[in-house]
């Protein structure tokens, strides 16, 4: 009985994770969102150095 206890917990806490790292996602594309309605030039920079990273990257 004390190993089913301990097989059910890591899925908890598996699932408490995603929903940690959903919410924290949730966040960061808000964030985003806000920075960039605030410094559009700034946020529109940094898209493209993004763009220009993700064309240079060697898989």
């Amino acid at each position: 009985m004390p190993e089913q206890q301990a097989h059910e917990e890591p899925r908890e806490t598996d699932a408490e994770r995603r929903r940690r790292r959903a919410q924290f996602l949730r966040e960061l594309n808000e964030a985003k969102a806000l920075r960039e309605r605030v410094q559009p030039r700034r946020a529109r920079a940094a898209r493209m150095r993004q763009a220009m990273r993700m064309r240079t990257f060697r898989w």
